[in-house]
This record gives C-alpha cells, structure tokens and sequence, in this order.
C-alpha cells in the first residue's frame, strides 16, 4: 500500500469513528446523524427486506438506461465536435456553462413532454450525465497523437475501423474519467427526481424515510447508494490505472 493510500485510508477511518463517537456520546444528536454503525446495521436490515429490492431494482434499471444513453450519445456527440471544429467553436461556451444549470428544474416539464413514469426521470439523468461524457470525448481526442492517426490513414481504414482501432484505445483514460463521472450523475438524475415525484425507487424511499422522521432507514440507503457508486468508480479507476501503466504514464 502507497504512502498515499495509507494516509486516505487513516483520514477516512478516523473520520468515521469521531462520527461515531460524536453520535454515541450524545455531542451530535440522532435526529440529525445517526452513528455509522447504525447505518450499517440498518443497510444490512435493509438488504435482507424484498421491498428494497424492488425499489433497488426499479432504481438501476432507470440508472443503466440513463448510462448508457449518455455513455453512447456523449461519445458519439463529443466525436462529431472534433471533427467539425466550426460546431465545436459554436457550442464550446454552452457545454463550459452547462453544470451551472439547475438541472432539476426542467423536471415539470419533462412531466408535461413525456407524461408521468420513469421516461422523465431518465431523459433527466440522461441530459445531467451526457455533457461530462462529451468533454471527456472531447478531452480524449484532442489528445491522440496525430502519428495515430496518420497510420490509420495509411492503412486505408475506414472511419469505423479507425475510432474502435485507433482512436477509442488512444484516448481511453480520458473516457474512462468521463464515464465515471456519467454513472455519478446518472444516479443523481434519477434519485433527484425520484426524491420529488415518484412513488417507487431508492429515492423515493430516502424521501419517504426522511418524512417520517425514520433515519437510521435515510442513513442506510444513502450509505447503499453510496456503497454501490463507489464500488464502480474504483472498479473503473483501478482499470484506468492498469491502462495508464501498462503505456508508461
């Protein structure tokens, strides 16, 4: 384990048994924080109830669709500003303001485009994770050396061949930095809009808990939520780091 590695993981365990010191001596009170352990013991609770499953359920399909849809268009969209550079000088001060739009506010009126279900909740994931992938596109392809592409002309491939063999491998790292960024935002569209109208998913239950004042339930699947965005970002940073290595960076 690296210096580093030892030093965030000290920070993070200390971290955490202040909190739980703070709760269970009574400094933080339990209507605002509930201890970790607590929040532990009611995630475990919780993943041995068929309820949450059903929510979890409904939650990751909508989160997957979302991913992928901005996964694929975000690529797809960033490609195509890079190799029209007039569109890409026209919409560049649109995608560098982006995130500064409260996203969440187009939400009745994606209530009144597509009509209440979970099409609203997606196309709002949708729309707050596919920018990120397009910068990272965008990012990832300025930065192929042009030698790359120089080959891939003078082996006669064709543009299809030449993103999957040339381009897409070349400027992976940078993808990868935007997909994990696509999946943290795909779950904040969706549990977002779940928290203001839906009657079904993680978010749903989150809100529900916290009405009725129930916290260690909030806690415990904030906690799962967080658990699960966590587990897949560090599966994608530990393959970007094998990717880097293996090209000497």
């Amino acid at each position: 384990m690296t210096p580093a590695a030892i030093l965030r993981t000290t920070v993070i365990v200390g971290a955490v048994a202040a909190l739980e010191i703070a709760c269970r001596t009574g400094a933080i009170p339990p209507t605002m924080v509930v201890a970790p352990s607590a929040m532990l013991a009611g995630a475990i609770e919780a993943l041995g109830d068929p309820e949450f499953w059903r929510h979890f359920g409904v939650t990751v399909e909508a989160v997957a669709i979302a991913m992928a849809l901005a996964i694929v268009g975000g690529f797809c969209v960033g490609f195509a500003l890079t190799r029209i550079p007039p569109l890409r000088r026209a919409v560049s001060p649109f995608l560098a303001s982006y995130y500064s739009i409260p996203h969440i506010a187009f939400y009745p009126l994606l209530i009144v485009v597509f009509g209440l279900g979970r099409t609203p909740l997606i196309v709002l994931a949708t729309l707050f994770a596919m920018v990120a992938m397009i910068l990272a596109t965008m990012a990832g392809l300025d930065r192929v050396p042009s030698v790359l592409a120089r080959t891939a002309r003078v082996h006669r491939l064709s543009l299809a061949s030449e993103i999957w063999r040339v381009r897409l491998p070349a400027a992976a790292p940078h993808i990868l930095s935007g997909l994990k960024l696509a999946v943290a935002y795909s779950f904040i569209g969706v549990i977002a809009g779940e928290f203001i109208m839906s009657t079904e998913g993680i978010g749903h239950e989150i809100a529900y808990a916290y009405d009725n004042f129930n916290n260690r339930r909030m806690y415990a699947l904030i906690l799962i939520v967080l658990a699960l965005v966590t587990t897949f970002n560090m599966t994608v940073f530990a393959w970007e780091r094998r990717m880097l290595k293996r090209r000497g960076l």
